[in-house]
């Protein structure tokens, strides 16, 4: 599980994050806090994976303790969520190693996305010796132009699982504006080409696919789907 520190003074805004969270698998919360001395206390101690962090604090700035962070090495990563949406803060937070900034207000998919990208990176680069590009490729120059809307209790449709779905989302995502058929999704996520075909054939009759026949010289022709509105 991914220990997820909240931080953030605004009560209500706080609330709406942990229940956010609740609701994606893998990721637990470890603690949420609503200083940044509160915040650096729980980091020492507890050493959180990801840290959800505010920017404006009646005792300072959110990004200060991002650049404490860095300075103190701590290995742990954040995401900003915040109402500022200045050029200069958001350029600061990249440069600082922000992995996601959402500005506020905003809603639970994109929540969503930012967590399940960062846990598909983590998990990619657990016992693994070294890298290559076209896996460091997958989160460094990844454009989300569009962003499907999940389903949040698709494992109470007999059949399928919420976890494997989440799989396929991200895949679909790491596609780009590409087509794309259900062996490359398969690879690329590790399931098996049937189930890969059946949850992508299910995102077509929801309308969040577009299916096309390629046909080749020989052979059966393939189906090929893109995200609906890439064209």
């Amino acid at each position: 599980m991914i220990k997820v520190l909240i931080v953030e003074d605004d009560p209500m805004v706080r609330e709406i994050n942990e229940k956010f969270l609740k609701k994606i698998e893998g990721f637990t919360l470890y603690d949420s806090v609503n200083s940044i001395e509160k915040a650096k206390e729980v980091i020492i101690s507890g050493k959180p994976d990801l840290i959800l962090l505010d920017v404006f604090f009646p005792q300072g700035l959110g990004t200060d303790l991002l650049k404490w962070i860095r300075l103190e090495n701590l290995k742990c990563d954040v995401i900003l969520i915040t109402a500022d949406r200045n050029t200069e803060t958001v350029e600061e937070a990249f440069r600082y190693g922000v992995v996601d900034y959402l500005v506020k207000p905003f809603i639970f998919n994109r929540f969503k996305e930012a967590l399940l990208q960062f846990k598909s990176r983590k998990n990619s680069f657990k016992n693994v010796d070294s890298m290559e590009q076209e896996i460091i490729d997958k989160y460094t120059i990844k454009e989300n132009k569009h962003v499907i809307e999940y389903y949040e209790n698709i494992g109470d449709i007999k059949g399928f699982n919420q976890y494997t779905y989440e799989k396929i989302i991200v895949g679909i995502s790491d596609m780009k504006d590409k087509p794309f058929t259900s062996e490359q999704i398969a690879k690329n996520i590790g399931v098996s080409r049937i189930t890969a075909r059946r949850y992508l054939d299910y995102l077509e009759k929801e309308q969040k696919l577009v299916v096309e026949m390629e046909y080749g010289k020989v052979g059966r022709p393939k189906n090929k789907y893109r995200i609906k509105g890439e064209y």
